[in-house]
């Protein structure tokens, strides 16, 4: 695999066929997408004030929940109502058939208490782990809704480290009056000394030595703001969700959802603050939505290494369509965990405007998984940081191109352990500012293949790198100003 050069031709036609049900224009779909379903709930209703809450922001009302949902629960579901006011709870529990609407002045609190949190057994990056219960959280039910144009907030604040170089001198003053501690070094800040001991022994991974007492290192063990999982016919509606602990929205192994015209922000600077992670689901309409993040934030996950291959559950059959993304690590991304597949995704009619990657997929040695069958159509960029396109399977290590040797002697064995890209689909994809247009770096063993650009024009820095690629095809792809007739495959 010395460098060469290849002359492609755009050969891929695609049988489309049509999904009636999918809660969307009506517009063929490149794959065949079981029809989506909103979730049944009941007429009843209650308010949370029925049962004792108080929204002055200082009045715990974790009681109020629970009790106006168990009352619907008990009668078959229905309406929980959050008034206006700002309402402080402790982690909320939804059951079957039962939707929780907001108000458009209602703010809900999470209490920063991390005793009301208990730690359990969860699934977090792709791993079978040990986390802290997530505010808001269902497990094992169906037919639920959160709805309403009011905001959830994390108190996010409580639980995250702040890396000193991301943040301004005035912006560190505020972080640091809060008390907890800077580390010796002065480059992070901590909420407390539990949360430093857990992350000496965990590098810049988030899984610490697992000798260390849980509830001394409780902090470091922060969960996602929003956990659904094993859940089944799933509306999130009009909410803003912001400043999480960890992660933002994360549904896990859930059917039928869908999500619409929802708010979802963090901090610039907030670690692991990604947007939605869509994780090992099948059957998902993302549309309207807005993100401004600290991490990626329309992330497509199926499991990490041998915990993700073990489950077996690929993330498939979805649409994310008219979403807007501002700050983010990137904009639409897959991976890194992958290891159980991810197939049939249509992006369509998206902004990414100032994030660091636009179309980011990534992966590495170690995870197997197949990535197939994804459609990214008219996708609108500008100034974005780093690369327009990127594939990068040595994500988080070095890549054979930057080794200094022949990277053919790089090359490993292909087993289940080799995650692999392919039939990828790019057209009408705009890029106004990048450092790079389209990065694709895949392994000697298994290149990335089966990628095609059409109808595409980016602006740039740099221009086009492909690395260990097979069958890359251009039709009517401009690079600032210069058609694009051939890709090289280096090393």
């Amino acid at each position: 695999m010395r460098a060469a050069k290849y002359l492609f031709l755009l050969v891929a036609p695609v049988l489309f066929q049509a999904c009636a049900g999918h809660n969307s224009p009506a517009e063929s779909l490149p794959f065949d997408m079981p029809e989506l379903a909103y979730p049944s709930i009941p007429g009843r209703s209650v308010s949370i004030t029925d049962f004792g809450a108080v929204g002055d922001g200082s009045t715990l009302c974790t009681d109020a929940f629970a009790q106006a949902i168990e009352s619907l629960s008990s009668k078959g579901g229905g309406k929980v109502v959050v008034p206006s006011g700002i309402w402080l709870t402790g982690p909320i529990t939804l059951e079957s058939c039962i939707e929780l609407n907001l108000d458009k002045n209602a703010i809900v609190v999470f209490s920063p208490d991390e005793s009301l949190y208990p730690i359990i057994d969860t699934n977090f990056e792709g791993l079978d782990v040990r986390r802290c219960l997530s505010p808001l959280n269902a497990s094992g039910v169906h037919d639920i809704a959160i709805t309403g144009g009011g905001v959830f907030d994390g108190s996010g604040e409580a639980w995250r480290e702040v890396k000193r170089r991301k943040v301004s001198d005035d912006q560190w003053k505020l972080i640091t009056a809060r008390g907890g501690m800077v580390s010796p070094d002065g480059k992070g800040w901590y909420p407390n000394e539990g949360y430093y001991k857990a992350r000496l022994t965990a590098g810049s991974l988030n899984y610490p030595d697992p000798s260390l007492d849980e509830q001394e290192i409780k902090t470091f063990l922060r969960p996602v703001m929003v956990s659904l999982r094993d859940c089944e016919r799933i509306l999130l509606e009009g909410c803003t969700f912001q400043n999480s602990p960890c992660w933002n929205i994360h549904p896990l192994y859930c059917k039928n959802l869908i999500i619409k015209d929802i708010n979802v922000r963090n901090p610039h600077y907030s670690a692991n603050g990604d947007g939605i992670d869509i994780d090992a689901c099948e059957g998902v309409l993302l549309s309207g939505a807005t993100f401004d993040v600290g991490d990626d934030a329309i992330c497509i996950k199926s499991g990490k290494d041998e915990d993700g291959r073990r489950h077996a559950r690929k993330c498939r059959n979805l649409i994310i369509e008219n979403c807007t993304v501002y700050h983010g690590h990137g904009g639409f991304v897959i991976g890194s965990e992958m290891s159980g597949g991810v197939e049939n995704i249509l992006v369509r009619d998206c902004r990414f405007l100032g994030t660091d990657v636009g179309l980011r997929f990534k992966s590495t040695r170690g995870r197997g998984g197949l990535v197939k069958d994804i459609w990214c159509e008219r996708i609108y960029m500008k100034d974005i940081v780093s690369y327009g396109v990127i594939f990068n399977l040595y994500y988080a290590g070095v890549a054979a191109t930057d080794m200094d040797k022949d990277a053919t002697s790089d090359i490993q064995p292909v087993d289940e352990t080799t995650p692999e890209f392919r039939d990828v689909h790019f057209s009408e994809v705009f890029c106004a500012g990048a450092g790079q247009a389209i990065y694709i770096n895949g392994l000697p063993e298994l290149p990335v293949s089966s990628i095609s650009f059409k109808d595409c024009n980016f602006s740039a820095a740099k221009g086009l790198e492909s690395y260990f690629s097979e069958d890359i095809s251009f039709d009517n792809v401009k690079i600032n100003g210069e058609q694009v007739f051939t890709t090289y495959n280096a090393q």
